[in-house]
């Protein structure tokens, strides 16, 4: 009767302390970090488990274990609920969720024949301390980052957001190594299609485990197949508060640094929290500048490959006749050299991102001094391809996505494949090919291109060229957001009148 009774209600209590001890040492495989204690009491048994490296051994000390056998009380469920002096207590009666919690930082007590354990939560966490970002320099504005931790992320957000509508929804993701994600949103602006997809993308992911954020993000995109990225990834929480203000839904991960933002634009990319904290006209002049960067890191070197090898004709005479001096000597053809010398730079720059900083920095200058005089001086490649190819480098690092900078990068390749090969045609076909499938592109269901493709002008003012803040009164329309207006023009006007 007792076995058909456990079966019916699912519950893996009551149990015998030995045969629960057995139980844990086989799930975990008689792991070293496993801790199972047994108490005795008035023929009563109790038993405290948990995982040591995962909990605050301290804590179990000073407010479990001595509260427990202090006690005169008989040991029941209610009355350890009742007199351990914390808030985190709670009732469990299942074996997969008593698993589950035991890996997350929960430590379990229980009484031999009751039908339910204990657990209280005591997650020992080890984070680092609050630093600058390492992929997203700014030199203006906050210069916090966030952590590996999800409880000081939330924390940071909640401190610069504090609003009654910002919503942490709980979700867990991976089913062999479950972790917690967060999707953040405000509840009177977040467009609610927008949410329902990204929350379904998460709940409907099955896969053993989410290793990052930036994992996370190519496995909910809406395309794997492009090089560039459809939503951003960001170390910097007022670039994340900044979004959500807008709009748009966040996404932080347990044990990692970096928070996702969807839905995105091409255009976002190169936009950059500084353009908001310097003066209108500063800001716009950069972010502009980095539109022509981009422009220049993939079209510069292609341009020098198709007119030195067809079109001769496209350049003036007297940079013709320095380009063939400084040819002379080459005895490879313009695409393979371009080729070389791009692959180089690609090599110090990987070589420099890998290796400690100042030496990373030592070797990322004086190696491209070096390399390219060396090059140039066996006659390797020319002297004015240096130059283009160096032009090109510095251009795709004003990108202040470090994910669109690489994508710039490897586009590079390519361009300059088709331009080795069919010339000013070849380049044309490339770009063609580009806007075609930049025409395709979503980002969480939304036009990448918007508002370009399809055109709306209300929102122009927010992506190539940032106005001053009295003409920006409503959010970006374009992602539909439930509350249009940020900033009421009319209501600061009355208010200025009234106090002048």
């Amino acid at each position: 009767m007792k076995k058909a009774k456990r079966k019916a209600t699912n519950s893996f209590f009551p149990i015998k302390v030995e045969k629960l001890k057995q139980t844990l040492e086989d799930q975990f495989e008689n792991s070293t970090d496993l801790s199972f204690s047994i108490f005795e009491n008035s023929g009563q048994k109790l038993a405290v488990f948990y995982l040591s490296y995962q909990v605050n051994s301290e804590r179990i000390e000073n407010m479990l274990l001595k509260t427990l056998l202090d006690s005169q009380k008989e040991w029941t469920v209610e009355s350890i609920l009742n007199e351990v002096p914390l808030n985190t207590g709670q009732k469990m009666d299942k074996l997969e969720e008593l698993l589950t919690n035991l890996i997350n930082g929960h430590v379990f007590v229980y009484v031999e024949g009751e039908k339910q354990v204990v657990s209280y939560l005591m997650l020992n966490i080890e984070q680092r301390s609050l630093t600058k970002a390492e992929t997203e320099s700014v030199v203006i504005g906050p210069q916090v980052a966030f952590t590996e931790s999800l409880v000081t992320n939330l924390n940071i957000l909640r401190w610069r957001m504090r609003s009654k509508d910002l919503v942490f929804e709980k979700i867990m993701l991976g089913k062999r190594t479950p972790k917690e994600a967060r999707l953040i949103y405000l509840k009177s602006v977040a467009n609610e299609t927008d949410v329902n997809t990204m929350r379904q993308r998460l709940q409907d992911l099955e896969v053993d485990e989410v290793e990052d954020a930036n994992v996370l993000m190519q496995y909910v995109e809406d395309s794997s197949l492009t090089i560039f990225p459809q939503f951003y990834s960001t170390e910097l929480p007022d670039r994340a508060s900044y979004a959500i203000n807008k709009g748009r839904i966040g996404v932080i991960v347990e044990n990692s640094p970096a928070a996702i933002l969807a839905p995105t634009t091409f255009f976002s990319f190169f936009e950059s929290t500084e353009d908001l904290y310097m003066r209108w006209n500063a800001g716009s002049f950069l972010r502009v500048l980095r539109f022509i960067s981009m422009f220049i890191s993939v079209m510069l070197t292609p341009m020098y490959v198709a007119s030195v090898t067809f079109h001769y004709e496209l350049i003036p005479t007297q940079l013709l006749i320095s380009i063939g001096q400084s040819r002379a000597n080459v005895p490879f053809p313009p695409i393979f050299e371009a080729l070389l010398l791009e692959l180089l730079i690609e090599l110090l720059r990987e070589a420099g991102a890998r290796l400690p900083t100042k030496v990373g920095q030592t070797i990322g200058i004086v190696g491209g001094v070096v390399v390219g005089t060396a090059a140039v001086q066996a006659g390797i490649t020319s002297n004015i391809l240096i130059i283009f190819i160096t032009i090109s480098a510095l251009a795709s690092f004003t990108a202040p996505s470090y994910l669109m900078g690489t994508s710039i990068r490897v586009l590079r390749f390519p361009m300059i494949i088709l331009a080795g090969i069919l010339g000013i045609m070849g380049i044309v076909f490339g770009i063609s090919f580009l806007i075609i499938h930049l025409l395709r592109l979503t980002s969480l269901g939304r036009p990448y291109l918007t508002p370009i493709y399809p055109f709306r002008m209300v929102d122009l003012n927010k992506v190539l060229i940032r106005f001053p803040q009295q003409f920006q009164g409503k959010r970006f329309l374009s992602f539909r957001p439930k509350d249009r207006v940020r900033f009421n023009k009319k209501k600061a006007h009355e208010k200025k009148d009234i106090d002048e």
